[in-house]
């Protein structure tokens, strides 16, 4: 049994019989609960929230953001003292097991080759934890980027490196400072030690560099974690 009721857009079918007048009560029922429902006027109206706005930053903690250089020059000048303790520690530490080991500078002409490449990898390693720890003090100091006060930290040494050596070489061409001193002989050709020396620079300049960025990422962490307990 089709049935058409006022304001429907739809045809309902209904169950014939005894069981039309059951399905209408059920109806009627529905539409009664249905009604009873009260909705809030505001609710009605109510519409999504807006998505959340990013998080305004004060303008005066921007301020401290950005490289530093009071905070960098001194990790500089951190890094420059442990190179001097790490590196005077390993010689000691060198000196003594020569000793103890009796072995003499005629051993080390004997295999220049392995002296030299030993002697700059423990060089470089030695400076390289130096920068890390100069890195970490500036990260700690500046307590913000702490990557960029780490290559602050490098920059530093780099420029005042740039300027000691180009200070040497004028001095030199005038007074021949250099010209006096004595070098050991090494049998080693010049095109060796020329490249040996450029592969020894290139790795200290990328290992500093590389490690007092990642000291100075490391002394940030240290804020970052005191304001995680905030």
């Amino acid at each position: 049994m089709s049935q058409q009721y006022p304001g429907d857009t739809a045809t309902i079918t209904t169950p014939a019989g005894d069981s039309t007048q059951r399905y209408e009560e059920a109806r009627a029922a529905a539409g009664r609960a249905i009604s009873t429902i009260a909705v809030p006027a505001d609710e009605q109206l109510r519409t999504p929230p807006p998505a959340a706005a990013q998080t305004e930053v004060d303008p005066e903690l921007l301020s401290y953001r950005g490289f530093k250089f009071g905070a960098a020059f001194f990790g500089w000048l951190i890094a420059i003292a442990m190179s001097v303790l790490l590196l005077a520690a390993v010689s000691a530490a060198a000196f003594g097991t020569a000793q103890i080991l009796n072995y003499t500078t005629s051993d080390a002409k004997a295999q220049p080759g392995a002296a030299s490449i030993t002697a700059a990898a423990v060089t470089i390693f030695m400076l390289t934890l130096a920068f890390y720890t100069g890195g970490y003090v500036a990260g700690r100091l500046a307590r913000f980027d702490g990557g960029r006060q780490g290559f602050g930290v490098w920059m530093i040494a780099v420029l005042v490196g740039a300027i000691a050596g180009g200070l040497t070489w004028f001095l030199d061409t005038q007074y021949g400072l250099t010209g006096n001193l004595h070098r050991p002989s090494v049998a080693l050709s010049d095109n060796t030690l020329l490249l040996g020396s450029a592969a020894a620079a290139a790795a200290l300049l990328v290992l500093t560099l590389l490690a007092a960025i990642i000291g100075g990422k490391a002394g940030r962490r240290y804020h970052d974690r005191i304001d995680q307990l905030l």
